[in-house]
């Protein structure tokens, strides 16, 4: 690396990480807080594991429909402005969570939900292609996503101090939560609005030379791209490729928001622990993972080597999970879900170098927001397909199980689909 592009990516990454990475957390926090909800939520409304978990999923459902024309409004309109309009509307939006009044208010706000985040998640993977060179963006993406465990370890505790604020104002401890965990959506509105430029020309904070450098080492790889793999938005959307790792993306996705919504609720079962011992419990997992994910994706991006270092987690998930299926004794038990949480964080951010690696432009923002469409649809059928075997069998058992099932899903696909490196070979350094 020479000292143009080191100072370069340095400030960039300084700049940008930060801000992103507080704005995923909010976003997911807000997303996730639910399962925090779940057993008070359920027990004061009277709902059912299957009524809440279907409640907990059509936020998805929402998301699926809505994640591609929001991506190409993003490209169009620029991140700044749509990323900040996307906040403030899931801020107000997730805060009205604390007012439903039964299943059907409480799916209708969820589906709302669902609309005003679309495109989040999406909209920056592109955006870190337009700042961020190949040989990078495994660890860039892992900085970005460590806010999903790191949202949990830290989101776990504080949820269960506030779930105890039960009865404050004649309000429940559950709809505090929505509150409060709100807020911070719309003070940092403003923030993107001051701080987050659209692309590198827009980088008053960079010298001429490192926005020459940028930019130029960006379009050369972009170049580099389209002479293999020149796809447009429409024949993204249809190309066998995206519509297989959205489908792998579901495989990740599933163990995913299955446990983010029903872990805090199975600890819960261990029987004899508060709110906030429960909240420290369900936080360890999502540590190792937030670890995992940091070390995993330097080592992928060092290597080079992209398939493999998502085939290994996806096993880890898979082992996990039958594990834990198995276990009834709450230590083992915990084990097996830190082995499936490894194998979750450390391959969400690498997943994301497969796409990336052969979408470029607009078709970048469409074929990435359609993979996590499809990917996505793993939050609607998790969450409902675990809450009607767990109301059904009466345990755990069968519905961990079936979380276990989509990684094996996955593993195949991608040993078919595979990864093409060419898309990822470093530009001819660009000179100022």
């Amino acid at each position: 690396m020479n000292s143009l592009e080191q100072r370069t990516l340095s400030k960039v990454g300084w700049r940008l990480l930060p801000l992103l990475m507080i704005s995923y957390f909010i976003a997911y926090l807000d997303r996730v807080n639910l399962g925090f909800a779940g057993a008070s939520m359920s027990k004061d409304m009277g709902f059912t594991s299957a009524i809440f978990g279907s409640a907990a999923g059509i936020f998805f459902i929402a998301y699926f429909l809505f994640e591609v024309p929001s991506n190409l409004a993003l490209e169009r309109f620029g991140a700044r402005r749509w990323i900040a309009r996307i906040m403030f509307s899931w801020g107000l939006i997730s805060a009205a969570q604390a007012w439903v009044g039964g299943a059907t208010s409480f799916n209708v706000v969820r589906f709302l939900l669902g609309i005003a985040e679309a495109g989040f998640f999406p909209g920056v993977i592109f955006y870190i292609t337009l700042w961020f060179p190949a040989a990078y963006r495994a660890r860039i993406v892992g900085w970005f996503m460590f806010a999903i465990p790191i949202s949990t370890v830290i989101g776990s505790p504080i949820s269960g101090y506030i779930l105890n604020m039960e009865g404050v104002g004649g309000l429940h401890g559950w709809q505090w939560l929505f509150i409060l965990e709100a807020i911070p959506a719309l003070v940092l509105t403003f923030f993107v609005l001051m701080y987050l430029p659209d692309r590198p020309k827009d980088a008053k904070w960079l010298a001429p030379e490192e926005r020459d450098w940028l930019q130029q080492t960006l379009d050369a790889e972009q170049r580099n791209r389209e002479s293999i793999h020149k796809i447009s938005w429409t024949q993204s959307l249809f190309n066998w490729r995206v519509i297989a790792l959205g489908f792998v993306y579901m495989g990740i996705t599933v163990p995913l928001y299955g446990l983010g919504f029903f872990l805090p609720q199975i600890i819960k079962g261990f029987g004899g622990l508060g709110n906030v011992e429960i909240g420290f419990i369900n936080a360890f997992p999502y540590l190792v993972g937030a670890i995992a994910m940091l070390f995993w994706t330097r080592w992928s991006d060092a290597r080079r080597e992209r398939k493999w270092f998502v085939l290994v987690p996806l096993a880890c998930i898979f082992v996990g999970l039958v594990a834990a299926a198995e276990i009834s004794a709450p230590v083992p038990k915990m084990a097996a879900v830190t082995l499936a949480a490894f194998g979750i964080f450390s391959a969400l951010p690498v997943f994301w170098t497969l796409p990336t690696a052969f979408l470029s432009g607009i078709a970048a923002a469409a074929g990435i927001a359609w993979i996590n469409s499809i990917g996505n649809l793993g939050g609607y059928i998790g969450p409902t397909i675990f809450g009607m075997l767990k109301d059904r069998m009466g345990n755990d058992f069968y519905a961990v199980l079936f979380l276990a099932l989509l990684p094996v899903v996955a593993f195949v696909l991608v040993l078919l689909i595979g990864h093409d490196p060419r898309g990822e070979q470093a530009a001819e350094p660009a000179r100022a």
